[in-house]
């Protein structure tokens, strides 16, 4: 048993948002008890005792859309024209998925997750791809996550990019670690189908998808109309939008995540609303790809769960709540709008997101939910309390404070130090396989 104190605890739960000199008591994997530091020091006598040292308590972070496989890119010197995203897709991110082995791709989850656990974060769902090396590439990440100890969501995307076998063996892919994870039976593992985007799938790939997931009971993962070139493809050769068309093979539905989704009209909002899926909101990613910002405010306010994901332009998913912040005030020419819909995407609809696809209750510091917890290095300079807390998050804290991170009870960084895992080594054999990985791109 122990107790995470000494600290101020913001728990993004309504009923009890702010706790001054907090604690929380976690036995196991779940949080007993949220109260004052002193009374529960007092109550709980032969608990441990993890200091805060006046830090902020805060739950677990949650990124909702992350590309592992991405780390790997860091650095890595870009052969070709990158003017558009078509050119981005095409020189960078299509040859960086076809030159990763199964090492590179274990390596990349290493550092993936290390740096997600660095930043306070204790789930991830993932969209992978690597058309060299698809069988088996989920069970190798599930594996890392579990050694590291962080929660995650696994899919592997399918595409028509490298051909129909390519494509069919992703499908296999899917389907084979969907039935992994369900015999984990854990909701520190858990699997989704996924799909790259319409404009690399064809009508026959999207027929066996949907054939492929008869009688599974997970949602989909896939892009959105993220660039112009998705809307085009779809209306070239279908005569449909995106959402119209991947709407027709049963893509969108509760468990459903569907990434971007920026080019989209009323009436393919109102399919996804209608649905009850997930849209997830990049807006670091989207500004770095220049495909346009997110109706994100408008799809809130149509009563859509928009969650906040990175799509692996960072792990740090406070440096995303920052930046969802300032977008939508400058793309709509208004300061009043962000400030109270960003801190809803990461803080309470990607606990949602959650909740709908691992079966738990995390996100939020109350009796009953997992003991995933973070512990940032912040002491206010202006009163903290109840009604301003997002606020400091938004204006204070950065994911590089995370001094302790835990998840499902077990701790797994503390003092900026992770724990039983030997991150200089992991990562300089890490530097060493991107290094190979980057001259095979080069060929």
């Amino acid at each position: 048993m122990y107790i995470v104190g000494n600290g101020r605890v913001i728990t993004q739960d309504d009923k009890n948002p702010y706790i001054e000199n907090g604690a929380v008591v976690i036995k196991e994997d779940e949080i007993i008890e949220v109260g004052n530091f002193s009374d529960l020091r007092k109550k709980y006598s032969d608990a441990e005792i993890i200091d805060a040292d006046d830090g902020i308590i805060m739950p677990g972070l949650i990124n909702t859309h992350m590309h592992i496989y991405s780390s790997f890119a860091r650095g890595m010197d870009i052969k070709g024209s990158t003017r558009n995203f078509d050119e981005i897709l095409k020189n960078l991110w299509w040859k960086v998925d076809k030159s990763l082995s199964l090492d590179d791709i274990e390596y990349s989850a290493y550092a993936t997750y290390m740096e997600s656990i660095k930043n306070g974060v204790t789930t991830v769902i993932d969209h992978h791809a690597s058309p060299m090396a698809i069988t088996g590439s989920l069970e190798r990440i599930a594996k890392v996550a579990d050694y590291l100890g962080i929660r995650t969501s696994l899919c592997y995307e399918v595409s028509d990019r490298d051909g129909i076998e390519k494509a069919e063996e992703g499908i296999r892919e899917n389907v084979e670690f969907i039935k992994y994870a369900d015999r984990k039976n854990s909701d520190m593992i858990k699997g989704m189908f996924g799909i790259h985007a319409s404009f690399t799938v064809s009508n026959e790939t999207l027929e066996k998808c949907k054939k492929a997931m008869e009688n599974i009971d997970v949602g989909y993962h896939i892009h959105v109309a993220e660039g112009i070139t998705d809307l085009n493809d779809a209306q070239e050769k279908y005569g449909k939008r995106v959402v119209e068309r991947l709407n027709e093979y049963g893509i969108f539905k509760e468990n459903t995540i569907a990434v971007h989704c920026i080019h989209i009209n009323d009436y393919e909002l109102d399919i996804l609303k209608n649905s009850g899926c997930n849209v997830i909101h990049n807006p670091e990613s989207n500004m770095g790809n220049a495909v346009g910002c997110s109706p994100a405010i408008k799809m809130l306010e149509e009563g859509l769960i928009v969650g906040l994901g990175t799509d692996g332009y960072t792990a740090d998913m406070i440096e995303s709540l920052k930046v969802a912040n300032i977008l939508h005030k400058h793309e709509l020419k208004d300061p009043t709008v962000g400030w109270k819909e960003a801190p809803l995407m990461l803080f309470r609809n990607n606990r949602e997101i959650i909740k709908k696809q691992f079966g738990c209750n995390t996100g939020i510091l109350k009796k009953g939910a997992k003991a995933d917890i973070a512990i940032f290095d912040y002491i206010p300079h202006t009163e903290l309390n109840e009604n301003n807390y997002n606020s400091h998050i938004i204006f204070g804290i950065s994911g590089r404070g995370a001094t302790t991170t835990i998840c499902n009870g077990k701790i797994l960084m503390k003092k900026r130090k992770l724990i039983n895992v030997d991150e200089k080594s992991i990562l300089e054999k890490a530097r060493t396989i991107s290094k190979q990985m980057w001259k095979s791109v080069e060929k």
